[in-house]
């Protein structure tokens, strides 16, 4: 620790003063799914910060990383009394600024977020005291004796001058079109600033992850646009809210979770929403096409829109991802450029042989944590024939450890049928290989049932595809689950339906399998979740990673036939698959 304070500048993404304890970690935190939103401990338990609480220290991450609903958690803690004083970051992060700038014009609440690059970053480790002013951080072994005081509230800066508005955006932003409008115009330009836009451009449609409740604020907020008269101004899908509308009261469901949740929902469709509330937005037939400028928050539906689909899109933060729709304007910026969407690093996968459908997921998950912010250019699975539910796999446990809103894989998705094309000629790469080593400590990493013991299967996170419901249906066919083990499943609606319509239902309910739509497993809990269970089972890396913090049980973590297996056995197995099994150290076995 210094003995004397060292001063370090960076770039005020929010401004303010606060002090506090150094709390440091040098790997990135989605604070949904990774903070508790209403005590501010840190509930990701893969996390090196796992248990910490982070009210009153001064939080520095190199980013964040996973959900878009990071800005709803922070905005909430802020509300509450138990968000950090302040964020030091190493990379601009766009979802947590958000969440500040949002709690600044809901509840005049607000704390300092200052980046300071990747190298000063790195010089915090082991530091013990921070006060941040403006943009400057000051570092001292311990908490000066003098009577400095903090801010709880900024003032909102001006409108950023560099940012070329056409006369409907003056228009908005003075007013014309009403407060809600306005407000959102104001966010956006505030967004622009953070983001580097000089411009802003048209979207074509956006969908909505702010549905999500959190916590009072996150009613409050939306609550808050419908007294201003918000209305959507572009087609507008809802992600997956907190509960199944329809069926919460029968599934057991808390009134004091089922009563806000679903007025949450209610709230966004009186902004003229759609009723979707889907996480997999894209298995939807409102999906959009390759090149189409779309705003979408959801972390999977934003890789899969951007890496499947070729659409684009940033990895937009709740609320924001509403006040685009409701302007029809978004910084032209990130993934709807050109550039951001080149790769920045390569990553080798070797010759793979017979794998099993829990390989993508895995890999997905292992990759992500790998690349940061960088959007990789992966190697090696251009004979391997991923089908679009490998892909949904991959992309959601890619996002669930990576920043990045964007993968390309050579040969496989659409910008890099010739990868070449998502390569700067002139940029030198650095490169990783995947080897069982590593995919072997990330299946451990997603194991974390202490037993094998199974009580619950979870399936559809993201939400159950017609083609997982048919492959499912035809593991049930003329089999019955364990009767002390639940199996659920999490869908859409609309796919709900065309899997009723096509037949693979029938097998599925005589199994004794429980559909649930509306939500999906990253909002459920008690009582579908029975109080006794101990341990979960998984096809998702997503929920395999987030299971343990939300809901404080062990996970299995398998194939979907492994799923399957365990609901009538009521047991997992503890060994990893045949195919990652090794056989040599740098390897994955080119037979099984």
């Amino acid at each position: 620790m210094p003995s004397t304070p060292v001063r370090l500048y960076g770039r005020s993404l929010v401004e303010g003063a606060a002090q506090g304890t150094l709390l440091f970690a040098d790997v990135g935190l989605s604070f949904w799914g990774g903070v508790d939103p209403v005590t501010g401990e840190v509930i990701d338990r893969h996390h090196p910060l796992s248990g910490e609480h982070l009210a009153g220290r001064v939080l520095a991450i190199p980013s964040g990383r996973g959900s878009c609903t990071g800005s709803s958690v922070l905005m909430e803690l802020i509300s509450n009394g138990h968000a950090p004083a302040a964020l030091i970051l190493a990379e601009v992060d766009e979802i947590l600024a958000l969440g500040v700038l949002v709690a600044e014009v809901i509840f005049q609440r607000s704390l300092p977020v200052l980046c300071i690059g990747r190298e000063a970053f790195e010089g915090l480790r082991g530091q013990g005291f921070g006060r941040v002013e403006g943009n400057c951080l000051t570092l001292s072994g311990r908490r000066p004796n003098d009577q400095w005081h903090g801010t709880g509230t900024a003032p909102q800066p001006s409108m950023p001058s560099s940012v070329q508005l056409s006369e409907r955006d003056r228009a908005m932003l003075d007013g014309t079109h009403g407060k809600a409008t306005q407000v959102a115009m104001q966010i956006v330009l505030r967004m622009a600033e953070i983001q580097d836009a000089d411009e802003l451009l048209d979207i074509t449609q956006a969908h909505i992850d702010g549905c999500i409740y959190t916590g009072p604020a996150s009613l409050r907020f939306a609550e808050q646009w419908v007294q201003w008269g918000a209305k959507v101004s572009v087609p507008t899908t809802l992600n997956s809210i907190s509960v199944d509308q329809r069926r919460w009261r029968e599934l057991g469901v808390d009134p004091a979770l089922g009563e806000p949740a679903s007025a949450l929902g209610d709230a966004y469709m009186a902004m003229g929403a759609q009723l979707s509330f889907s996480c997999a937005p894209y298995l939807l037939d409102t999906a959009p096409t390759a090149g189409e400028q779309i705003v979408w928050a959801e972390s999977n539906a934003v890789v899969y829109a951007n890496s499947v689909l070729g659409a684009r899109t940033q990895k937009y933060p709740d609320f924001l991802d509403i006040c685009i729709a409701l302007c029809g304007r978004a910084p032209l910026a990130g993934c709807h450029l050109d550039g951001p969407r080149k790769a920045g690093m390569i990553v080798e996968v070797p010759s793979l042989g017979s794998v099993d459908d829990s390989f993508y997921p895995l890999l997905g998950y292992h990759i992500g944590s790998l690349t940061g912010r960088r959007v990789p250019l992966i190697h090696g699975l251009e004979n391997a024939a991923p089908t679009l539910d490998d892909l949904k796999a991959f992309g959601a446990a890619f996002a669930t450890t990576s920043a990045a809103p964007l993968f390309h894989i050579a040969g496989v998705t659409p910008e890099a049928m010739d990868a070449a094309k998502v390569l700067d000629r002139d940029a030198v790469l650095p490169m990783e290989t995947v080897n069982t080593t590593g995919l072997l400590a990330s299946w451990r990493e997603l194991n974390s049932a202490r037993h094998r013991h199974v009580d619950v299967v979870s399936l559809g996170n993201p939400h159950f595809s017609l083609s997982e419901f048919a492959a499912l249906s035809r593991l049930c066919t003329g089999r019955t689950k364990h009767a002390e083990v639940v199996l659920a499943i999490t869908c859409g609606r609309a796919v709900l339906e065309q899997a009723r319509q096509a037949g693979y239902l029938d097998a599925i309910q005589a199994f004794g399998a429980t559909l649930v739509t509306d939500t999906c497993w990253c909002m459920l809990g008690e009582p579908v979740i029975p109080p006794a269970a101990t341990t979960l089972m998984t096809n998702s890396g997503k929920y395999a990673h987030y299971a343990p913090g939300l809901v404080g049980r062990g996970v299995h973590f398998a194939s979907l036939a492994d799923c399957v297996e365990a609901a009538c056995t009521a047991t997992a197995s503890d060994h990893p698959p045949q195919w990652l099994r090794p056989c040599a150290p740098e390897e994955i076995p080119s037979d099984v």
